[in-house]
């Protein structure tokens, strides 16, 4: 596998829809079902994506389209969601971005995250590093609780039942502060660039969350995943820059 040529792929169809997304002037609503929203842009962005990584010849796990090409979770397969943090797009809140991963089977190999509103291109590969920009980057060094940013939300799939929230809400008060992006790669990036210690949530959708699981991974970090639904492709996930804020 050229580790290299597939990252400029990605790269390349990351910068692609892009320039799309930033020439768009009217948002479309597709659907709005409880929680969940679907905009038209997240269809045209993905063809624009899955256009290109398919010129790999590997298959590709996209969150509009599903499987293209095969369905091959136990292989090579790219993982795209075309437009992270469709709601914020939505009522123009810039805080969204591409998330395009490769893993092999249930291991990450690399994630491009575009926040193309700033100009940010986080990218890493799995045990050579990560990158914002081109430039290196590194998970932080803060190893207490009482001092670590954690980033989370509430998924879609998510019970919003006090008695499943409590829980939740109780764990949240162990850290220094607590911010909710709307954007779980958005969430990711900033734990890869040292900027927040914590990203963690349940039932979150694999491609909301997989290249920024590579990326923190490259950048040092830790990350514990695993699927809550494996059919409907759902995670939880806990990623942080030292496993120690997971053992607190």
């Amino acid at each position: 596998m050229n580790t290299s040529y597939l990252l400029d792929v990605a790269v390349r169809a990351a910068l692609e829809a892009g320039i799309f997304l930033s020439s768009l002037k009217e948002v479309i609503i597709c659907a709005e079902q409880g929680h969940d929203i679907k905009l038209q842009v997240d269809k045209d962005a993905e063809k624009i994506i899955v256009d290109i990584l398919q010129q790999t010849g590997i298959p590709v796990l996209s969150e509009e389209a599903g499987w293209i090409g095969s369905n091959q979770e136990t292989a090579l397969h790219w993982i795209v969601d075309p437009l992270d943090g469709s709601l914020n797009y939505a009522r123009n809140i810039p805080l969204y971005c591409i998330s395009i991963a490769l893993w092999d089977g249930d291991k990450p190999l690399l994630g491009i995250v575009y926040d193309y509103v700033h100009n940010r291109l986080c990218k890493g590969v799995v045990g050579e590093g990560a990158f914002l920009n081109d430039v290196s980057i590194n998970v932080s060094s803060v190893t207490e609780r009482l001092q670590a940013v954690m980033a989370t939300g509430f998924p879609v799939y998510s019970s919003f039942e006090t008695e499943n929230l409590l829980p939740f809400i109780k764990d949240l008060q162990s850290y220094k502060k607590v911010r909710l992006f709307g954007s779980a790669a958005f969430s990711m990036m900033m734990v890869a660039q040292g900027s927040i210690e914590v990203y963690r949530e349940n039932n979150i959708a694999w491609w909301d969350v997989a290249a920024g699981i590579a990326i923190v991974l490259a950048a040092g970090g830790y990350v514990d995943f695993d699927f809550t639904n494996k059919e409907k492709h759902l995670m939880r996930v806990f990623a942080s820059n030292h496993i120690k804020l997971k053992e607190s």
